[in-house]
Order: structure tokens, then sequence, then C-alpha cells
């Protein structure tokens, strides 16, 4: 287990100094984000981030992430010149050392939140999706923006790709997918890069749109569109625990196991009655998901792909980017390193 953080760039109030001094952290998790969707990345953007990185004595080998463009996902006819970008950025990437590639396949928006600050009982505040919240948001009407929603639509483009979804159901974003995959993972499998899908947040079609990353039966679909072990999962314990429909420890089981997981996003929600769900404090006890058995099937199977606390609450009087403050984040970084530390001492105890 390769413990990341995620981290921003140089605007990021959650510093490289601060992050290093998580114990056991190894690596940062980042990207060069100003560059436009599509276009490659330039390799000087990319080993200058390198070097920022590792001076700070952390190393640059897992990147969240390449973003898809859009008409690669709706099929169109441009897609193959974003794909020849696509696959260039992977090359420049694995020449600056990176091994894993964390990126999505979700419509339009990222992960969807109804709320950035629910304040919760114990005084913290923390990222809520409520169903009802969600019914009364019309992302056409431009009144709204949430982190995940891409804001460089003017409203009128955001109507115009709605439009061309229309067209794209399940099924053929399965097909685009499956086009993408196949362009992309013998380009990664020649440069020695995992590339980890991550699921789509929340696991279930958003504003009508599409959505196919979501349970089991469509994991094991993704998995055999392209059979090769460099196609694989970023397992976002949050993304797919907010469903009740996903049993996550034995679906860490079985994809550890096979060794496709290869970046894990270690979050705990707490799944309400009616399908909404709050996000929690990664302690088991607070949220849904029993987190020392995801850690313990982890340690059974022998993960060693990178593991990072993902969101975390705003506690302490904290304040920055929503579900990334460092303090809770930290926290939740601590917690499991003492879980697996108690697997690696319990084993050789075992053992003796």
């Amino acid at each position: 287990m390769k413990l990341s953080f995620r981290w921003y760039g140089k605007d990021d109030p959650v510093t490289l100094d601060y992050i290093r001094q998580i114990p056991n952290m190894n690596s940062i998790v980042t990207a060069v984000y100003d560059v436009p969707v599509g276009q490659v990345w330039p390799q000087e953007r990319i080993d200058a981030l390198k070097a920022e990185v590792e001076a700070a004595g952390l190393a640059f080998d897992v990147i969240e992430s390449v973003p898809v463009h859009e008409d690669i996902k709706l099929g169109l006819p441009t897609r193959d010149t974003y794909l020849e970008n696509y696959c260039e950025t992977v090359r420049r990437l694995a020449k600056a050392g990176v091994k894993c590639i964390c990126y999505n396949f979700m419509p339009v928006f990222d992960w969807t939140r109804t709320q950035l600050d629910r304040l919760l009982q114990d005084g913290s505040t923390a990222l809520v999706y409520y169903k009802e919240q969600l019914e009364k948001m019309d992302p056409l009407s431009g009144e709204y923006a949430l982190p995940g929603w891409d804001a460089s639509y003017q409203k009128e483009e955001l109507r115009h790709i709605f439009q061309l979804y229309s067209q794209v159901d399940e099924g053929k974003l399965w097909e685009n997918l499956e086009y993408f995959l196949k362009k992309v993972i013998p380009v990664a499998a020649e440069c020695g890069v995992n590339m980890a899908i991550h699921p789509d947040d929340p696991p279930w079609n958003i504003f009508g749109l599409p959505r196919i990353i979501t349970n089991e039966q469509n994991l094991d679909r993704f998995l055999k569109l392209v059979d090769d072990p460099h196609n694989g999962l970023t397992f976002c314990t949050g993304s797919l625990g907010c469903a009740q429909f996903n049993d996550i420890p034995n679906m860490v089981e079985k994809y550890s196991a096979m060794g496709r997981i290869h970046f894990m996003h270690m979050r705990n929600v707490k799944i309400l009655d009616d399908g909404s769900f709050e996000e929690s404090a990664h302690y088991s006890a607070c949220g849904s998901l029993d987190m020392v058995e995801i850690m313990r099937i982890l340690h059974h199977n022998h993960f060693d792909g990178y593991l990072r606390p993902d969101h975390g609450r705003m506690i302490w009087g904290e304040t920055g980017r929503a579900g990334y403050g460092l303090y809770d984040r930290a926290l939740g970084a601590s917690y499991l390193n003492g879980i697996w530390e108690t697997l690696e001492k319990t084993q050789d105890t075992r053992q003796k």
C-alpha cells in the first residue's frame, strides 16, 4: 500500500510541506490543471511539476486526472484527434515516471453533491447529496455551479451538449468507452502505466445523462472490454458505497484478488433512508462502511497500489476547497495507517 494525498498545485492552501509531515506519506496525487481538456500536456509543465513534488521529498507517480474530452464520450468524428492527444499525454507522463493515471467517463458532470457545507452534529461541515435538493436543480438554468461541474460551459453550450447526449444511451456510451480503451490501453501497456477508471459519483444517472461505471456487473463488463492488467480501477469506496445495491467488501475482495485495483480512494459515507447520503469522518462508526474490513481485505490480497484518504470534512475552523482540507484528510490518513500497521503486525505475530 502506497499512501498518497491529493494536491491541487501552487494555489492549494494545503502545501506540500504540510503533506510531507503526515506519517508514511509516499506520493502526491496531482495534475497539470490549466491545460484545456483534449490538449496535450506540455512535457516541460509535467517535468516542472515532477521537480516541485520531488523537491518536497514525495513521489510523483500517480496522476488524477487526465480528463477525457466530451467528444470522445459522445463518439463524435473529432474524437480520434483527442484520442491521439490523450495517448501522447500518457507517453509524456510515463517518461516522467508516472505509473498510474486516474480518469473517469462521466458525461458532462464529475462528482455531484447538492450541498458543500452541511453542518453535522459535531460542528464540522461536510459534502452531502440530498435527493430532494437535486430534484430542485436545473443545470441548464445556469443558476447552479458545484464542484465536479465544468464551469467553462456557457449556458447555450451546455444546452447543446445535452442535446447531443439525447442521442447517447447507456449502450452507446459503452461503445464509446470501448473505443477509448482500445486506443489508450495498448499505449499505456507499452509505457508501463496503469489506467484506473474512477466510478461514477454517485453511481446512477444524473439529469437524464447515462452513467455506466456504477455496480459490480458493470465493473465486470468494463474489465472485459480490454482484458489487460493495465486496464483497471480506481476503487472509490464512497462513490460506490453510497448505493445500497453495492456490496463494497465483496467487490474489494473480488477486484483486489484479480489485481485490477490500481488506486484506492478511501472515504466513508452515511447512507440515508431515501437514497441520499452524507460524507462523514473516515472512522467506521461515523458512516455506513466498515473501513477496517476493507483494509483487511486489501492487506490479505497483498494490495500494493496507491491509496489516498478521500474527501474530508472541514474541521477546527479550516477553510478552503470543499472536501479537500488538510486536517480531516490527515486524520483519515493516520486512521488508515493505524489499521494497516495493526494488520501488518498481527500477520507477523501469527507467522511466528
